[in-house]
């Protein structure tokens, strides 16, 4: 089975610390698809969104043992990617990190 560009991307992870990494180094975080690649995702986002991928980082994260009412359970495994855009380029998701852009080059720490 293809995987369609909407299919690998499933929402963009907005925690506190995908936010500093956006506000610090240009960085964005999404929840992607189990059996998506980096190659995958690098496609995607540039047919979503019209921009140029710099580079792409892609994650296993294991789901974790809960306890709810004296039973436990595990939270489904994910994967997440962090996408670098190359400089110029933004994308821009309403409400969400105020227009998501690389830094300027100035901006960035080494």
């Amino acid at each position: 089975m293809e995987l369609k560009a909407y299919d690998i991307i499933k929402r963009v992870i907005m925690s506190e610390k995908s936010a500093s990494l956006f506000n610090k180094l240009g960085h964005i975080t999404f929840e992607i698809n189990t059996k998506a690649n980096r190659s995958m995702v690098k496609h995607a986002v540039e047919k979503l969104w019209d921009v140029k991928v710099d580079t792409v980082r892609v994650m296993n994260v294991k789901g974790k043992t809960k306890t709810f009412a004296r039973r436990q359970f595990k939270t489904s495994d994910r994967k997440k990617a962090i996408v670098v855009l190359k400089q110029g380029y933004k994308i821009d998701l309403p409400g969400q990190f105020d227009g998501m852009q690389a830094p300027a080059a100035d901006n960035v720490e080494a």
